[in-house]
C-alpha cells in the first residue's frame, strides 16, 4: 500500500462528523482494495508512483490567487482553495430555483437526506472516489427546481497551491424538466494533490450543459471524476478539456437510467514534456432508445504520454441503442506515446454502434505546403494542431468558452515542437 495512502487512512480514522456512514463504509471498502499498480487492468498505463513519492507540509497554506477571468461569462462563481469552500460565494442572491448548499453547515435533515444521495452516482471501482469520500470535507450540493431554467452558469474553480492536499466534492442535482450550466475548472501547476469528484442526477426531461477545464499542469497531481445519471428523455451535452502533468486522470461515468436519453461527450488533451493525461470513459446503456456521441481527439509531443480508455456497455434489455465513440490521436515527436482502448460490449441484438481509433503523425506535405507560402514553421504546426481539435471546439455550446479556451489552446501549440 502507498505511504500517501496510508497517511490518508490514519486522518480518515481520526474524522467524525455527519458524513461517517458514507466514510466508514468507503473506509473499509478501500481497506481491501489492492493499490493500483501496473498490473491493475485500469492503471495499466498510469504509474502512480509520483503520487507515492509526494511529500506534503502539513502546514495549511493559504491560497490568494483567484481563479482565471473570463469577460461575458455569466457565472455564479463557487470556489475551493485547497479543498477548503469560499463561503463568500454564497452571499450573492440566487435565481428563483436555484438552491446551492454548504452541507457541512446544513440542517440535520438536509444532511441526513445527502447522505443518501452522496456516491450512488459515482461507481465503487474507482479508488480515488474512495478516498474522496474519506478525506472530503467541505462539500455543496446544488439543486434546480422542477421546471426551472437557470440562465447563469454555475462556475466552480478547485485551485491548489504548493505543498497542499485537495479534496473537493459537489452534488448537482436537476429536477424534471429543469436545465443548468455547469463548468468545473482545475487550476495550479506547483507540487500539490488534488481530488475533485462531482455527481450529476438528471432527472427527466432535464438538460444539463456541462464543462471540465482540467487545465492542472507541471508538478500537480489531479485525479477526479464526473458522473452523470440520466432520467428519462434528459439531455447531456459535456466537453472536457485536459492539460497534462506529472499525473493527471478524469474519469467519467454516464449510466442511462430513463429511456429516450441522449448524451454527446466531446473531449481533447494537450500534452507536452514529460506530462501524463489519462482519460476513462465508461457509458452504461442500461435501458433501450438512448444515444451516446464521443468523441474524444488528442495531440501528445515530446516525452508526454496520454492514455484513453473508452467503454460503452450496451445491457440486453437497451435495445434501439445508438452509440458512436471516436478517438483520433496525433503525435508529433518519435518519443510521444498514446495507449488508447476504445471498447463495446453489447448484449442487445437491436442496436446501431460504430467505435473506432487512429494515432497518426502531423501531415509533412501540408507544413511544407504552408512554409513554402512563406509562414514559418512554428506557425504552421500550430495551424495544423489547431486545425485537429478546432471542430471540438466550435461544437462547444457556450461560445464565449470557446473563445476564452481558444488562446489558451494556441499558447500550449505554440511550445509543442514537431520533432519527427
Amino acid at each position: 500500500m502507498s505511504v500517501w495512502l496510508e497517511n490518508a487512512i490514519a486522518r480518515a480514522n481520526s474524522t467524525s462528523d455527519w458524513l461517517s456512514p458514507i466514510r466508514e463504509a468507503s473506509l473499509a471498502t478501500l481497506k481491501e482494495t489492492p493499490w493500483p499498480t501496473r498490473k491493475t487492468e485500469a492503471w495499466k498505463y498510469t504509474s502512480l508512483k509520483s503520487l507515492e513519492r509526494v511529500t506534503l507540509s502539513a502546514v495549511d497554506i493559504e491560497y490568494q490567487d483567484m481563479p482565471d477571468e473570463i469577460d461575458g461569462f455569466e457565472s455564479l462563481n463557487l470556489v475551493f482553495r485547497n479543498g477548503q469552500f469560499d463561503i463568500d460565494g454564497l452571499k450573492e442572491a440566487l435565481p428563483n430555483g436555484l438552491t446551492i448548499t454548504y452541507l457541512p453547515s446544513a440542517a440535520d435533515s438536509v444532511k441526513k437526506a445527502s447522505v443518501e444521495e452522496l456516491s450512488q452516482i459515482k461507481p465503487e471501482r474507482h479508488v480515488f472516489g474512495l478516498i474522496n469520500d474519506v478525506l472530503a470535507e467541505d462539500i455543496i450540493r446544488i439543486e434546480v427546481a422542477e421546471g426551472v431554467s437557470i440562465s447563469q452558469a454555475i462556475r466552480i474553480t478547485s485551485l491548489v497551491g504548493l505543498n497542499t492536499e485537495s479534496h473537493t466534492r459537489v452534488f448537482v442535482k436537476l429536477n424534471k424538466g429543469a436545465s443548468l450550466t455547469v463548468s468545473e475548472h482545475y487550476q495550479g501547476n506547483l507540487e500539490s494533490v488534488n481530488t475533485g469528484f462531482v455527481e450529476y442526477d438528471i432527472c427527466a426531461e432535464a438538460k444539463l450543459e456541462h464543462y471540465r477545464f482540467a487545465l492542472q499542469t507541471d508538478k500537480s497531481i489531479s485525479i477526479g471524476g464526473c458522473h452523470f445519471k440520466l432520467g428519462e428523455r434528459a439531455d447531456l451535452n459535456s466537453t472536457l478539456v485536459g492539460f497534462g502533468s506529472d499525473l493527471s486522470r478524469v474519469d467519467t461515468d454516464i449510466i442511462y437510467d430513463g429511456e429516450f436519453a441522449n448524451a454527446k461527450l466531446n473531449a481533447f488533451y494537450l500534452l507536452d514534456g514529460k506530462e501524463l493525461f489519462d482519460l476513462h470513459a465508461t457509458v452504461e446503456h442500461a435501458v433501450p432508445n438512448c444515444t451516446t456521441l464521443e468523441n474524444v481527439r488528442g495531440i501528445v509531443a515530446d516525452h508526454a504520454k496520454a492514455v484513453f480508455n473508452g467503454r460503452i456497455h450496451i445491457h440486453r434489455d437497451a435495445q434501439k441503442t445508438l452509440a458512436e465513440l471516436n478517438n483520433r490521436n496525433l503525435l508529433l515527436s518519435d518519443k510521444a506515446e498514446i495507449n488508447t482502448k476504445p471498447e463495446l460490449e453489447i448484449y442487445a441484438d437491436d442496436v446501431r454502434c460504430a467505435h473506432g481509433a487512429t494515432v497518426a503523425e502531423i501531415d509533412k506535405h501540408a507544413l511544407y505546403y504552408l512554409e513554402s507560402r512563406g509562414i514559418s514553421r512554428s506557425k504552421a504546426q500550430v495551424m495544423l494542431n489547431f486545425g485537429f481539435i478546432n471542430e471540438l471546439i466550435d461544437q462547444m455550446p457556450n461560445q464565449i468558452l470557446a473563445e476564452w479556451v481558444r488562446p489558451q489552446i494556441r499558447n500550449r501549440f505554440a511550445q509543442m515542437e514537431v520533432t519527427r
